[in-house]
């Protein structure tokens, strides 16, 4: 899988249980304005849809590893489905439409995509209810988070919209809804949501000022857009008015990750673990140890959560995430197990579907792998998956595979203009997909500004290739020590250093990490294995 960054690491699940009572009532016109405003605006492993593969965590806040609530369609109940194939078909018609007009296409698929993806969005609307799932919402408060991220999302978003039409005052109902959009935005690869999970935590907030779920659900919205000094700060305001607060704990840890404050990160994991212990936190700190190289302590964390894990979307979480590791040590028949563990807690789980495709993949089954990601971009069109299908493609070289990649490559571009246009910073994905697979210029600016934000291994990386594709090795070299200087284990850091090195005439470096990335994971990546390979074989030859 590609790096495990919050953008695209698996969401986490938040159980808090603080208590939720009361917002006020809302007038049609403001309904009517809710309406105009979703459906002008739209908006990324770890996610991220992201650039790096963490699984996605049960309902908890967002980010690529962000704790992320659980989110449905936040529409009226039943146009889940219909929403969702309108985005990808719009998604698609604007990719299409980008390849004929290359220079003008951002602009006009920011437009385009926003509108097709939220047409009819209303925050809390009229209609009818419709779903199934929850129907039943206690009047003294909505369902929590935890509730969402264990049921039916999409009818769990019904009932909670029904129960803020008949008691608009409660502002832990409409807190819970803010974070509702953030999980969906996450789930369904639509950005689009994160306007109204603004709207929706304003309202809380107005309703009861300082209430600590509502500034939670901002620190999750605002990881979610890759904000992460503003979800630091919402972070630290929640857990001012509750110590407890899981979700608060759990964006605090990612937010000082995505940062590169990896120090102060294993502080902030070792306090979420004293205060509410659980899924949510156990993943988080297996994730701050493997950043640091320490696996066997990552693994046996995972392994003691899965143990301990009972729900579903629990199970489907944390055994995704064994398999992410397992992966990305190479060890492919290890992760294959851990993701079809993962699918038979949920058979629809998004990021177990994609990691066991890269395994496939990696293990030389790329039929299957092919087979794996089309069922995945074919619903939900994100970045990571998107790029890894399309390198598959160039990989097998029949007729119209390079047609088939280039299509891929160009919805990564539409996804990046609904996910800007919705206020998320897309800098890093697109900084990884555009310098392999796109503008090289727009890669080494996208980068830059990344750099300039947060200063974490993943940027590092992203722009140490990002000055090589541009010719700028010299430059890039620092950035290549430093993205592998923590002792996370990851192939494609160190192959990208390796072909750094190489470049500048560093033949001994390049041979010992060439060599180690494809020790490490000889099928990180269908293109940049088979390169690493010839670079390799080169420079044994030259000695």
């Amino acid at each position: 899988m590609p790096p495990r960054t919050t953008d695209s690491t698996p969401e986490r699940r938040d159980d808090d249980r603080a208590p939720s009572t009361g917002p006020e009532p809302e007038t049609a016109g403001e309904r009517e304005g809710g309406a105009a405003a979703g459906a002008g605006a739209g908006s990324g492993k770890g996610g991220d849809g992201t650039s790096g593969a963490r699984p996605a965590e049960p309902g908890a806040g967002d980010t690529a590893p962000t704790p992320s609530p659980a989110g449905g369609d936040g529409d009226e109940a039943g146009e889940g489905g219909d929403d969702t194939d309108q985005r990808v078909a719009a998604m698609r018609r604007a990719a299409d439409g980008g390849r004929r007009w290359r220079a003008l296409h951002l602009a006009g698929c920011a437009v385009l995509l926003a509108v097709a993806v939220t047409g009819g969005a209303v925050a809390v609307g009229g209609g009818q209810d419709g779903g199934t799932g929850v129907d039943a919402v206690s009047a003294a408060g909505a369902l929590s988070p935890g509730d969402l991220a264990r049921g039916d999302l999409d009818a769990g978003i019904a009932s909670l919209q029904k129960h803020l039409r008949a008691q608009p005052r409660d502002f832990g109902g409409w807190s819970t809804l803010g974070v509702a959009y953030v999980e969906q935005a996450r789930t369904k690869g639509d950005p689009s949501r994160y306007p109204q999970a603004e709207r929706a935590l304003r309202r809380s907030l107005d309703l009861e000022p300082g209430n600590d779920q509502a500034l939670a659900g901002q620190a999750a919205l605002a990881a979610a857009r890759h904000d992460f000094p503003g979800a630091l700060n919402h972070a630290d305001r929640a857990l001012k008015q509750n110590p407890y607060n899981e979700r608060a704990l759990c964006t605090r840890i990612d937010a000082l990750v995505e940062l590169g404050r990896y120090d102060d990160a294993a502080k902030a994991a070792d306090t979420a673990d004293d205060r509410r212990p659980g899924v949510p936190v156990f993943t988080r700190y297996a994730y701050v140890h493997e950043l640091r190289g320490d696996v066997r302590t990552a693994r046996s964390v995972l392994e003691r959560a899965l143990g301990s894990a009972s729900a579903p979307a629990d199970v489907a979480y944390v055994a995704t995430s064994l398999g992410q590791l397992a992966w990305n040590q190479g060890e492919y028949k290890t992760a294959l197990g851990h993701y079809a563990r993962a699918l038979a807690a949920d058979d629809a789980y998004l990021p177990a579907l994609e990691g066991r495709a890269r395994a496939q993949a990696a293990s030389g089954d790329r039929a299957a792998a092919v087979a794996g990601l089309e069922q995945v971009v074919a619903r939900f069109p994100l970045p990571g998956p998107l790029v890894a299908l399309g390198e598959l493609y160039e990989d097998r070289g029949a007729d119209g595979d390079r047609a088939k990649a280039g299509d891929q490559y160009a919805l990564v571009d539409a996804w990046t203009a609904l996910a800007r246009a919705g206020g998320a910073n897309t800098d890093l994905e697109t900084a990884l997909a555009a310098a392999d697979h796109g503008d090289k210029k727009e890669a080494l600016r996208s980068a830059r500004a990344e750099w300039d934000r947060r200063h974490s291994v993943h940027t590092a990386d992203a722009l140490a290739w990002a000055l090589h594709v541009n010719g700028r090795d010299e430059e890039a070299l620092p950035y290549a020590r430093r993205a592998t200087a923590t002792g996370y284990r990851n192939a494609v850091f160190l192959y990208h250093r390796g072909v750094i090195e190489r470049a500048t005439g560093d033949e001994r470096g390049a041979r010992t990490h060439l060599k180690a990335a494809l020790d490490l994971n000889p099928g990180f990546s269908p293109l940049g294995a088979r390169e690493a390979r010839t670079a390799l074989k080169d420079l044994e030859g030259n000695r």
